[in-house]
């Protein structure tokens, strides 16, 4: 009895340390998703207002994503060396430092350079803590524990955007305000103790090319998944950190523009569940071109009605209700495709094609703002998704045949 009762209780300890863990690394997602959603549409709205051009504007948005594919290739030998707790660690505290060293010299080169080391860390905090609950998570919760993972960094990255209204306050406010959000959740990872990557995930990562095999095969079987997460991180990016600019030259005040960011993320993070459930009933190939055919759509209704305000508040909720699960999608039309052995692999390549969709939306959506001024800034972003669902519809399949072989046996 003794002995049933210990086991007992460690269980409930166990299960209790699960909990806690998992609430930590969901509210540090949802933190890091606000630090983002803030700082995109806060500098470019204090850049505009500084003269800066919309071009150079949107170049040192990029330092986000360029810091993100600079991290990508130590990643995962670091975490396989000291473990989850210690690279989540390191990454929130380059965060937060550089949201603290924002208000200390306002310069386009230093500010780069932060977000730079902000892509960084963001990119190590975002890939120990999804490849942490993954790896504890049981199977029958998976599936759940992932989907709150990314509503926590929706919920987070649809309120970021109206902290920007702390600038008609002071400009350093919302950095220091966020930095200060950002240090107290930070700190409850001390309530963590730290574990190591084991088991089925000690892929060797020592031989160049040997990784290059890998993303040669995974991109033979699975390169029409990775344009739906290269399409996000294009109008994530762009909408975040051109549009501001935009929206700025064409009249709207910077908490309208506020309010956009926030409805469209908002209608990402709504609709995320039933398109994941309506994906596993129909196929993603299917769900996927629909949501791109009629997004694409949904912003060329914008450029009609942007002088408006509750129709273009409606177009970019009802563009974030059908996009806001296109890097999702993604990754499970990528699982659909790809081998299992070369799953980790995929994902990795989901990550990356993000990445480069995130660094080419505010550098050709800035370029665009200063080539175009008579025409819409969502014309461009229309196109893109465009281009993308027309890719999915012509060349992507539902399941390749060696999976029904596999399914069918």
């Amino acid at each position: 009895m003794r002995g049933e009762k210990t086991s007992k209780n460690e269980v409930t300890y166990m299960n209790r340390t699960l909990r806690t863990r998992f609430w930590v690394l969901v509210s540090l997602v949802a933190i890091s998703g606000f630090s983002q959603g803030m700082l995109l549409p806060l500098i470019a709205i204090i850049f505009e207002k500084d003269g800066v051009s919309s071009t150079l504007n949107g170049l040192n948005a990029a330092g986000l994503y360029i810091g993100i594919l600079l991290a990508s290739p130590f990643m995962e030998p670091l975490l396989r060396k000291y473990g989850y707790k210690p690279i989540i660690m390191w990454g929130g505290a380059l965060v937060i430092l550089s949201l603290f060293l924002f208000p200390l010299w306002k310069s386009v080169t230093f500010w780069f350079l932060l977000r730079l080391a902000i892509g960084i860390g963001d990119h190590a905090l975002h890939f120990a803590t999804q490849t942490w609950i993954t790896a504890f998570s049981p199977v029958e919760k998976r599936g759940r524990n992932i989907s709150l993972y990314g509503l926590s960094f929706g919920i987070g990255f649809a309120v970021g955007p109206l902290m920007a209204n702390l600038v008609n306050v002071s400009e350093s406010l919302p950095f220091i305000f966020s930095a200060f959000i950002c240090f107290i959740t930070w700190a409850f990872l001390f309530l963590l103790k730290n574990e190591i990557p084991t088991g089925d995930e000690e892929i060797s990562t020592m031989s160049f090319a040997a990784t290059m095999k890998r993303f040669s095969q995974a991109i033979k079987y699975g390169w029409i998944a990775f344009l739906p997460p290269l399409g996000y991180g294009f109008l994530e990016s762009s909408l975040n950190g051109s549009f501001p600019i935009y929206g700025l030259r064409i009249g709207l005040n910077v908490e309208f523009i506020s309010l956009l960011l926030t409805s469209f993320a908002v209608g990402g993070i709504i609709f995320q569940l039933p398109l994941g459930m309506l994906s596993d009933k129909y196929g993603r190939k299917f769900v996927l071109h629909w949501i791109l055919f009629l997004g694409s759509g949904a912003f060329l209704l914008a450029t009609l009605l942007e002088s408006t305000t509750i129709p273009l508040l409606t177009c970019l909720f009802i563009g974030g209700m059908l996009l806001g699960s296109t890097f999702s999608l993604g990754i499970s039309y990528m699982t659909d495709l790809m081998p299992n052995s070369l799953l980790p692999t995929g994902n990795l390549l989901c990550g990356i094609a993000f990445s480069v969709g995130s660094l080419a939306g505010p550098y050709l959506g800035g370029t665009f703002i200063g080539l175009f001024e008579g025409l819409s800034f969502f014309v461009v972003i229309s196109s893109v998704l465009f281009l993308i669902f027309l890719c999915v519809f012509l060349f992507g399949t539902s399941v390749p045949s060696y999976k029904k072989t596999t399914l069918s046996k």
